[in-house]
Formats: C-alpha cells, sequence, structure tokens
C-alpha cells in the first residue's frame, strides 16, 4: 500500500520516519514528502565500483557556495545534492524518490537510489543539469518526492555503508 499524507504524517511525528525538516505542513504532500536542499558539491575525479566493495572508491567533492541571497547558480553538468532531512525507515517501509516537476521544466533531472527498509541517514541524489544556460536553486529548496510504500517487515534491514546523519 502507498502511504497518503495522513499516515506519512502520523509516523513522522510518532515514529520519527522523518527529522530536521524546515516546515511540515509545506513539505507533505498528498503522496508523499518533499525534501529540501542542504548543499550542493561537484565531483572532483574518477571513481570504482566492483562486485565485493572491496575495491570501490568514492571520488572526492567539494562544496559549492551559495551567493549573499542563499542561490547556487549552476552550470551544464552533474552534481551531487544532499538533502537536510534524516529519514529514518523502518523494516516494513520502501521508499521511491521522484524529482519535483519544477526542476525537469527548468531542463534539470535527478537520479536517486531506492531507501531500503532499515536505513537512517540523509539522502543524496544526482542532479543533471542539462539546460545550457543553467539553473539557480536557493537553499533549502524543494528538490525531490519520496514515497513510501508499505510491504511484509523485513528481518534484517539495510546494510550498507551511507547512513548518517
Amino acid at each position: 500500500m502507498h502511504l497518503n499524507k495522513d499516515h506519512l504524517e502520523k509516523l513522522i511525528k510518532e515514529k520519527d520516519l522523518l527529522t530536521n525538516y524546515i516546515d511540515l505542513e509545506r513539505q507533505l504532500t498528498p503522496n508523499g514528502i518533499d525534501l529540501t536542499v542542504e548543499k550542493i558539491e561537484r565531483f572532483k575525479g574518477a571513481g570504482k565500483l566492483d562486485f565485493s566493495n572491496e575495491e570501490r572508491e568514492i571520488p572526492e567533492t567539494e562544496a559549492i557556495d551559495t551567493d549573499d541571497e542563499g542561490w547556487w547558480q549552476l552550470e551544464e553538468g552533474v552534481y551531487k545534492l544532499t538533502a537536510n532531512e534524516i529519514v529514518n525507515i523502518p523494516k516494513n517501509l520502501v521508499g521511491y524518490g521522484y524529482p519535483r516537476s519544477s526542476l525537469m521544466r527548468m531542463g534539470c533531472f535527478i537520479e536517486n537510489g531506492f531507501w531500503e527498509a532499515g536505513y537512517h541517514g540523509k539522502t543524496q541524489c544526482l542532479l543533471f543539469v542539462k539546460n545550457s544556460d543553467g539553473v539557480k536553486i536557493k537553499k533549502n529548496a524543494r528538490f525531490l518526492q519520496i514515497a513510501f510504500q508499505e510491504m511484509d517487515e523485513v528481518k534484517e534491514g539495510y546494510r550498507g555503508n551511507y547512513g548518517f546523519d
């Protein structure tokens, strides 16, 4: 079952499904929760990915500063976005991320991972700016919506390396 606004609000208030939000009333949508931008980074090198993760290397990034009014001016390219919010997904939910349609209308799109049952931490995703004139994004802008689906509870939740506060 896909969770609606009322169910999500209850889970947020009673179970801390989402913390560190800016304005819950504005961020809750009929079918999900909008996440907001905390920081934007540019990649500074290549990464490596193997089967076992023993040789995996995540490339370094460099934070991009906002101007005096809190805007990032982004040229065409690929960026890593980190959300303000911390998700705490119980073992009977999974999350799916969708970009806000405003980004698509500006010539941008988002790629993100899947939020597994048991994941706790901040969200990071890729922003692809394809508009040759770039885009301006203001700090704390809503950029991504997470929709949650209920499932049978898993015994063992997320075991990856990327959960963090």
